[in-house]
């Protein structure tokens, strides 16, 4: 069935297993002086491990002035050597071939990160920059692709199988190729020819100081989806001339930090969305082509390769939140496959702020060892009350170590809010998450009991050791007069079908649960009115997701009402504070949420060993609640 995926390919005498490849990605897991730390090590372990057969580790910095982040890798110096000759040996112990991405920021950094205005090709602030970088000059072009050969060969000497250059994402060598941000008359500007002078430049210099068996990989952004940069067409004509210079591979992305939605693309993007731009690139070279983008699933990547379209599929965010995805696809286990849902909130929000990454539903990422789980040599009893994905993952940890685990759950269906958080458009990928608890759940022998709400009386008939608490939130909704009325119902009640509404609805709260409310309102072909009392619509989530939700709603046509606030409901619509009535057949609420903390406060008055998680805790992400339940699971 994925026979594609499963094929051995050969590079510069490299075998590599199969076609699954961890793409580069920033972690932020490393020193401020670029140098390996167990955490690194352990993260890419995890994915070599796992069965991933190409690993492209994460940007290596060839100059300080190159960082994006504060704690990406580096190789600017020999004493990096010795640390990072660590990671190709676990690579390789496990069967994977491992190359170094390597790069330089450009003008995409800051000040703040490098000490030190960017440098670039022209001085054009970036859209996302703070400085107006300072414009290189030719000595410095020069040093700097000293600096790229100097880099490959330190990581020849660590061990690494060969490098990445990254040419990608409007980094330096991107910016250098395109128009959008190379603005130069002298030899590194203008032309194409000229403009592809510094990306050629650098790989001769590598490969006269690496030798002729070091694998050279390019990345590149097929489209860089940003007015006056560079399209495929422009790409096609530059892919061979990086092939006569003496790479191996190709690595067809896409974006720039002006167009991130293209780089990280979120769930409103279709799956294997640039594949077509792979595909354009393999039918002008003999090179091997890595496809990227919203591949997180074994047989869509299988389908890529398949069609033609690629040689590899990269799925980043998809080892990230599984790095065993392989082995598990590879034996078949696909309800065991934990998949992304391109939320963007732990991988990438948490990056921006110059953080080390997380992910949503995986808490063990970047914490390999510290969150492993250990068998219980005194196994417990444990109670969990509520099945949503704080409490599911409560269960599914506490089982795994050994304890006898009961989980209860007061509804017909497991995932609480977060079931519901599925159902508004582009957000279906949500209950998969719930889809894989349970079926851990299943595995484990974990008995979950539907339509049996937990009460301090039932944890006195039947004792347990230890009761979790993830009793979840409920809606708050406001004191607004007329909010009772029959055709006022809340966010939670339409999105699981309880209440209809209307051909006009007025949905009251701007946030993401009301913003999503709206939009699902609007596919429905309801004539929508959103109304938010501060000043923005969906704060809460990440950047590209939040940038594809809002585009959703103006293209639907919802008029969007931000710092007004509702003084009164009315049968004929909803009056804001300035005395207008805007019409509505239907008001939504959607508020805010309150924790439901009464069981948790009942059994700790009656002594009983309880602990509360999730938004039963603090109403807030499920990236926090999902962390909760995980650490709570771990009882010693």
């Amino acid at each position: 069935m994925l026979k594609h995926l499963f094929s051995p390919i050969t590079i510069k005498g490299k075998v590599i297993k199969n076609r699954c490849v961890v793409p580069a990605m920033v972690t932020n897991y490393c020193t401020t002086d670029g140098e390996a730390t167990d955490r690194f090590l352990a993260y890419h372990e995890a994915r070599a491990k796992g069965g991933f057969g190409l690993i492209i580790t994460e940007d290596y910095v060839v100059n300080p002035t190159g960082k994006g982040f504060s704690y990406v890798a580096g190789l600017w110096k020999d004493e990096q050597i010795e640390g990072h000759s660590k990671l190709p040996e676990i690579a390789h112990k496990h069967g994977a071939v491992i190359l170094a991405q390597i790069y330089h920021c450009g003008r995409q950094t800051t000040k703040r990160v490098i000490g030190t205005n960017p440098y670039a090709p022209s001085s054009i602030i970036c859209p996302f920059g703070t400085e107006v970088p300072v414009e290189l000059t030719v000595d410095e072009i020069k040093g700097l692709i000293e600096d790229f050969g100097d880099c490959a060969l330190r990581a020849k000497k660590c061990g690494f199988d060969g490098v990445e250059i990254h040419g990608g994402h409007g980094y330096l060598i991107a910016q250098f190729m395109s128009l959008y941000s190379n603005k130069r008359t002298d030899q590194y500007g203008g032309p194409l020819q000229n403009r592809l002078k510094f990306p050629l430049e650098i790989i001769k210099n590598i490969r006269e100081k690496c030798g002729k068996d070091f694998i050279i990989g390019f990345r590149i952004s097929g489209d860089e989806f940003i007015e006056g940069g560079r399209t495929i067409e422009e790409t096609k004509a530059i892919v061979p001339a990086l092939e006569i210079a003496g790479i191996d591979i190709i690595h067809v992305s896409a974006g720039v930090y002006a167009s991130a939605d293209a780089v990280v693309p979120p769930n409103y993007t279709k799956y294997a969305w640039i594949s077509n731009l792979a595909k354009e690139v393999k039918a002008i070279t003999d090179l091997p082509v890595i496809s990227v983008g919203r591949i997180n699933d074994p047989q869509v990547a299988n389908s890529v390769i398949q069609s033609g379209c690629a040689d590899f599929a990269a799925m980043g965010r998809a080892s990230i939140i599984d790095p065993d995805m392989p082995v598990k696809a590879e034996e078949g286990r696909f309800e065991e496959i934990r998949r992304c849902i391109a939320c963007n909130q732990g991988c990438l929000g948490v990056l921006f702020s110059d953080n080390p990454i997380t992910c949503t539903l995986n808490p063990v990422v970047g914490k390999e060892k510290e969150f492993a789980i250990v068998k219980a040599e005194n196994p417990k009893k444990v109670a969990v009350a509520g099945a949503g994905p704080a409490g599911l993952e409560a269960a599914i940890v506490a089982a795994s170590a050994g304890h006898d685990v009961v989980v209860y759950e007061k509804s017909s269906q497991a995932g609480g809010n977060f079931r519901l958080a599925a159902i508004p458009p582009s957000k279906g990928e949500l209950a998969g998450f719930i889809n894989w608890q349970t079926h851990q759940l299943d595995k484990l022998k974990v008995p979950i009991h539907y339509n049996k709400e937990a009460t301090c009386e039932l944890f006195e008939k039947n004792p347990a050791d230890v009761i979790i608490v993830a009793t979840g939130a409920t809606q708050d909704n406001p004191p607004i007069p007329g909010a009772d009325l029959p055709h006022v119902a809340t966010a939670g009640d339409v999105l699981s079908g309880k209440s209809n509404v209307g051909a006009s609805v007025v949905v009251i709260g701007g946030g993401s649960c009301g913003a999503e409310t709206a939009n699902h309102l609007a596919v429905q072909l309801r004539s929508v009115t959103l109304i938010e009392m501060t000043g923005a619509i969906a704060t809460e989530e990440a950047m590209a997701p939040r940038l594809h939700l809002l585009k959703s709603l103006e293209n639907r046509k919802v008029a969007m009402l931000t710092n007004t606030k509702v003084a009164e409901i009315t049968s004929d619509g909803v009056k804001p504070e300035d005395g207008r009535l805007i019409s509505a057949d239907s008001v939504v609420l959607a508020t805010g949420y309150k924790s439901n903390n009464g069981l948790f406060n009942e059994l700790s008055q009656k002594g009983l060993n309880a602990c509360i998680i999730g938004d039963a805790d603090s109403v807030g992400l499920v990236l926090t609640a999902v962390k909760q339940g995980y650490e709570a699971g771990l009882i010693s």
